[in-house]
């Protein structure tokens, strides 16, 4: 390739980054995380196909210029610029998809298991913080321009063509870095591409960026060995390869399935004359496809969910001579979602007295074209809500939402709601019953914990009652003993008992919410 025109692959790469753009917006089921996970195996493995080619054409390059001289040092210098600034960005980019998986991985070794990688909140963390994009997720922007501008400097000077190619490849923005959201409105490229969406789907995105740069380095090269890639001019099984294009990653059941088959080859490719396709073993008829420039544009039923196959030959015809190249492509079809997918974060009830993390979604719906409702039901981002229950013991949320088929789905979901359970006394780290010395009466603090309880709460003493044996009980304010208690202490023998009781709590962030009496302390002085 010379200049900045596209190959039927390069196309199918661009149309898999409009798939991305239009399905990572969505909260997905199980099905779709293992669509994204299979698009990700497949965009790795082509990468290092990919590689692998660059290496051979890296070592053509070298070879000409020991041999041949002239021009072909210049390519050499051009090419090797490339590479190391492509390897450079490439391990860069694995970094990022190390830390991210670390997680997964100590579970996951394979990283194989898709429905499992349903959260995005570690490359949030990297990328973004309250201010919007961080330090580290503007560091990345900046990598990928210093690429572009790197590969413009060093080849597009040379092939001008070629540039818009590149800024295409590597767009971050407008000069605002802001792109435009499907609702017209302003919205960073980096938030727009990776803030919120699950870990599955950023890992296939930087992957597929991962090709762009794999893919950058072959057309450079490509291009500076020019007419030594001689290209046959009839059709040869080992030129060509087939490709399958869809307008979207996965189909509903009953929908259409309109993707096509298409011819890859550099410089292009010629219409087939004629085709012996089946889909799951079934033989095409002629009403199930058309021939188009390039390829067959398919017109059969999604039916059953699961992968399907195409297999068979595209036939060609060259000066009378017959070639077929083989065809063997999937498609997955999904079921299409009736309800709305509706989880607690911490536990399958709520509680009263605490903000309770809720995540709401519909499969196949975007979250701004979500509605859910409830009391105390508040919406921070995306699809995470804050459900802080009042009075009842039950709470019912309702959520509806439109598919992209125009279709309306409604659900309602009932969660219990429970009180906070009844906080426990501690003294000096302990609680119940049990034995310590006078001496470290002193120096204690009077607490109150939440037992075996999903939320972290911090509570806070206010007063508590202090019993010696033989004297009056004493109230005291605050969380540890004041002067009377301390005075106290003197009078009692080895062997007696104080209690600590009528412990007064509340909750630093919902000091309002009355707690359930806090269970009494027994120490015993040795």
């Amino acid at each position: 390739m010379a200049g900045a025109k596209e190959t039927p692959r390069q196309k199918l790469i661009s149309l898999m980054y409009l798939v991305f753009i239009t399905m990572l917006a969505l909260n997905v089921s199980k099905e779709v995380l293992d669509g994204f996970g299979q698009m990700f195996v497949k965009i790795k493995e082509a990468n290092s196909r990919v590689a692998e080619s660059n290496e051979i054409f890296y070592q053509k390059i070298e070879t000409n210029s020991d041999e041949k001289g002239g021009k072909w040092i210049g390519h050499l210098r051009t090419s090797k610029d490339i590479k190391i600034k492509s390897d450079q960005f490439y391990e860069k980019i694995n970094e990022i998809k190390q830390t991210i998986t670390e997680a997964q991985r100590e579970k996951d070794p394979d990283l194989v298991e898709y429905a499992q990688m349903d959260k995005g909140e570690t490359l949030d963390v990297i990328f973004f913080n309250a201010n919007g994009i961080s330090q580290d997720g503007q560091a990345f922007i900046d990598m990928i321009n210093d690429y572009k501008m790197t590969v413009i400097q060093v080849f597009g000077s040379q092939f001008p063509n070629y540039i818009e190619l590149v800024e295409g490849r590597f767009y971050t923005g407008d000069q605002n870095g802001n792109v435009k959201n499907k609702d017209n409105q302003d919205q960073s490229w980096l938030s727009y591409n990776y803030e919120g969406f699950p870990l599955i789907s950023s890992l296939a995105k930087l992957t597929m960026m991962q090709n762009d740069i794999r893919q950058t380095e072959a057309d450079v090269l490509t291009t500076l060995m020019g007419k030594e890639l001689e290209m046959e001019t009839g059709v040869n099984q080992s030129n060509y390869i087939t490709l399958l294009k869809t307008e979207k990653g996965a189909y509903y059941q009953g929908e259409v399935f309109d993707g096509s088959v298409i011819l890859g080859r550099k410089g292009g490719a010629q219409n087939p004359n004629s085709v012996e396709l089946t889909l799951d073993g079934i033989k095409l008829e002629e009403d199930q496809y058309d021939l188009i420039p390039g390829g067959v544009k398919l017109n059969v039923r999604a039916n059953n969910p699961g992968d399907h196959e195409i297999k068979g030959n595209l036939v060609f015809l060259n000066d009378g001579e017959e070639s077929k190249i083989p065809v063997e492509q999937t498609f997955a079809v999904i079921n299409k979602p009736n309800a709305a997918v509706i989880s607690a974060d911490k536990m399958n009830v709520v509680y009263r007295g605490v903000e309770n993390p809720i995540t709401i979604s519909i499969p196949g719906i975007a979250d701004s074209n979500i509605n859910a409702s409830a009391p105390g039901l508040k919406k921070t981002k995306g699809s995470k809500y804050s459900l802080f229950p009042g009075a009842g013991r039950e709470v019912n949320i309702n959520v509806s939402g439109t598919l992209p088929d125009g279709n309306q789905i409604s659900s309602v979901s009932t969660f219990r709601i429970k009180d906070i359970p009844k906080p426990s006394g501690y003294f000096r780290g302990q609680s119940g019953s049990f034995t310590i010395p006078k001496t470290s009466f002193e120096r204690g603090e009077v607490e109150a914990r939440l037992e075996d309880f999903d939320f972290d709460l911090p509570l806070q003493v206010k007063s508590f009652r202090f019993r010696a044996p033989g004297q009056p009980s004493i109230v005291i304010n605050g969380n540890k003993l004041d002067s009377r208690a301390i005075s106290s202490l003197s009078r009692i023998k080895n062997g007696q008992t104080i209690i600590i009781s009528d412990i007064e709590v509340e909750i630093p962030t919902n000091p309002t919410y009355k707690l359930k009496q806090t269970s009494p302390i027994s120490i015993t002085v040795n």
